[in-house]
């Protein structure tokens, strides 16, 4: 899922990933005039709150790759959020509309200049459809609410930002739906006059519900770490090529600060490499992951094969290159015909070996999958989309890469399954099981900051959910939970995740090369 690194236009953060793919669904979406989508949920009454609930997604079914997958039917996620908050407050008139962005936002605050709104339910049921901040500019109480694995992104981007500002934004992210019915009874402050305080009204029902902490003592886990000045070494023999994607001046920083080289490599190399692999090599890669994978659905054997010569075009090119990173624009590539297999199984394998195979093209959580992996001897950890669930308090790292070896090249596999990508159901990924009941330590490496973003938590389960990606760590933060949802829109939606308990070294590096720790919890 696409990374939001930086504030700007688009909700924070330059056109990369599938913008493009989710831009052309609400324009399609803004065709069939979804605005025109809204109902009254009972009839007018005076004397109660009237309350706007708007969607914000693509379509009622999905056109398109995004979160939570093509072909999701909306319809019966709506139908039950509005009977749920009916019976849940039936002191309050709710209205519904859907809008797919920006545009259609204006439309519906223009339309309630005739009408009596009191306030507005937003529901990010895809990711980065701009509706919310429309919603929250008119001054009226806006309560902001996640649909879990589906508009999770730009919920943590938006909120990050939101939160921060607006006092008469409250948010919620959570699994149940009691939860938002409870915060959406705070609306009631509205016919008080009291937009200004809906924000920290929520923020106490929401820390209300939030589950209690729970045991975080972890099993054993002795991680070596090298010493940071081996640690600078290794960094300074270390490269990354960026497949696909403009490297624009964070390389020279990159440079300066870690000695990491980082270069750009066009897809045609990539592409090159895959088609030359050797396939009696691919066979046989196919047979090992076919027999070692708890479960294969919807996966051709030909798609195995195609993936394991993804795996070796991509080895080879690391070889040429003397790199041990790659990192790789691989939505853009494949949907654009600049490659032709999805990388997921073959950034799995490069990581169960100790190299390096980082998805997006995104650099920076490349640069910090290399850092992790010199400091731990091979624990490279893995790129993340997390989602917050604060009835379990829990986050939750999802993506469809990972490794099976949590605890470095050397170490116990874990079990794993084969499934299509989420998002298209196209080609193969991986759905990594993760062993519960260790501490995780997840990071990020900002160079032109000297910065380093950090949290820890005790892994707990392995979320099964169909929607979104398929690997879902979910892990217990250590620290203050709710502090976890103040930096999405400064960092962008990537984490990067590794098994063991790295802060004491992670603080120790960071004093020797002069930069900050920025704790998240």
């Amino acid at each position: 899922m696409k990374n939001r690194d930086q504030a700007s236009a688009c909700g924070g953060c330059p056109f990369h990933r599938r913008q493009f793919l989710a831009a052309g669904c609400a324009a399609c979406a803004g065709a069939m005039g979804l605005t025109r989508w809204a109902h009254a949920t009972r009839a007018s009454d005076d004397n109660k709150l009237r309350v706007r609930i708007i969607y914000s997604l693509h379509a009622e079914v999905q056109p398109g790759p995004d979160w939570p997958n093509v072909g999701f039917d909306f319809r019966p996620v709506m139908r039950e959020i509005e009977t749920t908050l009916k019976n849940g407050c039936p002191d309050i008139e709710f209205v519904s509309s859907m809008a797919t962005g920006r545009e259609q936002a204006v439309q519906i605050v223009e339309q309630d200049k005739s009408a009596r709104i009191d306030g507005y339910i937003v529901y990010q049921l895809n990711c980065w459809n701009q509706v919310v901040q429309t919603m929250v500019a008119t001054g009226k109480p806006v309560l902001y609410v996640d649909f879990l694995y589906g508009g999770s992104g730009g919920f943590l981007v938006y909120t990050a930002g939101l939160m921060k500002t607006h006092p008469n934004f409250g948010f919620l992210s959570s699994s149940r739906m009691s939860d938002v019915v409870q915060a959406a009874k705070c609306l009631k402050l509205a016919n008080n006059g009291a937009a200004a305080g809906f924000g920290d009204a929520v923020a106490r029902v929401r820390q209300e519900l939030t589950q209690a902490p729970g045991d975080l003592s972890c099993g054993p886990d002795p991680v070596k770490t090298l010493p940071v000045a081996d640690w600078r070494t290794a960094l300074r023999q270390s490269k990354i090529l960026l497949v696909g994607r403009e490297l624009g001046g964070s390389g020279a920083k990159i440079k300066e600060e870690l000695g990491i080289e980082v270069v750009e490599v066009p897809f045609g190399v990539v592409n090159d490499a895959w088609s030359k692999a050797d396939k009696d090599q691919a066979r046989a890669i196919a047979d090992r992951w076919q027999s070692g994978a708890e479960m294969i659905a919807d996966v051709t054997r030909a798609e195995l094969e195609n993936s394991a010569a993804m795996f070796l075009g991509m080895k080879s090119v690391l070889k040429e290159q003397n790199a041990n990173a790659i990192t790789i624009n691989c939505l853009g590539g494949f949907y654009g015909g600049h490659i032709h297999a999805y990388p997921c199984l073959g950034f799995h394998e490069l990581c169960n070996e100790g190299l390096i195979g980082g998805c997006e093209g995104d650099v920076r959580s490349a640069v910090t999958m290399v850092a992790l992996s010199a400091l731990t001897h091979g624990r490279t950890g893995f790129i993340s989309d997390p989602v917050m669930d604060v009835a379990r308090r829990q986050i939750i790292y999802a993506h469809c890469v990972a490794s099976n070896r949590a605890f470095g090249p050397a170490g116990p596999q874990n079990p794993y399954e084969i499934l299509t990508h989420s998002e298209d159901r196209q080609g193969a990924a991986v759905r990594s099981l993760q062993p519960a009941g260790y501490m995780t330590t997840t990071v990020e490496f900002e160079a032109s900051r000297k910065q380093i973003l950090f949290h820890q938590g005790k892994s707990v389960d392995n979320i099964r959910d169909d929607r979104a990606c398929r690997t879902k760590l979910a892990v217990e933060p250590v620290g203050d939970f709710e502090k976890l949802f103040r930096y999405w829109d400064e960092w962008g939606w990537h984490r990067v995740t590794a098994y063991g308990d790295l802060k004491e070294p992670i603080f120790a590096l960071a004093d020797a090369i002069g930069w900050k720790v920025v704790q998240e919890a």
